[in-house]
């Protein structure tokens, strides 16, 4: 991106390209439910599950356990959708951004995001499109063909046998991080409930 876009926070917006690594842990009920780190294994976010609220809803720590980004499932209509609020708030003044589902029938991942409080969500700031089942996904900005981040994927026979579920994403320079762990985590929640309902 010739133009930083610091969705979250500038303090997450790096120069270079930034290869993160998220590890979902299927059986952790303490540390969190997922873990991201850099290049070099050092933790930069976890995410925690809240199962106990009333509705869904997950926070993003930053490496030292404070709340970055609280996001909450929203019940409304026949589509998925996910809002996302600075820290750990849950007051509309606070939403960062919302995502949903491009489409009701879904063979492919289509997700459309928008920035701020829109009344009117005519035209998406980010669209992600791919396979979640390849965990080949491209984050776009809007409608248009420039890429801000991928995911791509990487089986071990060690990480499924340590029950986790491994993700790599590379985001692109003077894109924000933060922003893009939240969306990741986004659509593994969108596909996980996708599966409980097969």
């Amino acid at each position: 991106m010739a133009n930083p876009v610091a969705v979250v926070s500038p303090h997450f917006l790096a120069p270079h390209p930034v290869d993160l690594t998220i590890v979902r842990k299927l059986l952790s009920l303490s540390d969190g439910n997922f873990a991201v780190t850099d290049a070099n294994g050092n933790v930069m976010f976890k995410v925690k599950g809240k199962h106990l609220s009333l509705r869904d809803r997950r926070v993003l720590l930053d490496a030292a356990g404070n709340p970055i980004l609280s996001f909450q499932k929203k019940l409304l209509g026949v589509h998925n959708r996910w809002v996302v609020f600075r820290g750990d708030s849950s007051d509309a003044k606070d939403i960062i951004f919302t995502a949903k589902q491009s489409s009701l029938i879904q063979f492919k991942t289509s997700l459309d995001v928008f920035l701020g409080f829109k009344e009117k969500e005519n035209v998406c700031d980010y669209k992600v499109k791919g396979s979640w089942f390849d965990r080949s996904c491209t984050i776009y900005a809007g409608e248009t063909t420039t890429i801000v981040a991928q995911m791509h994927k990487k089986h071990t026979v060690q990480s499924i046998a340590l029950g986790k579920d491994t993700f790599y994403v590379t985001v692109y320079p003077n894109v924000d991080y933060a922003f893009i762990v939240a969306l990741v985590v986004i659509l593994h929640e969108i596909n996980e409930e996708k599966n409980d309902t097969d």
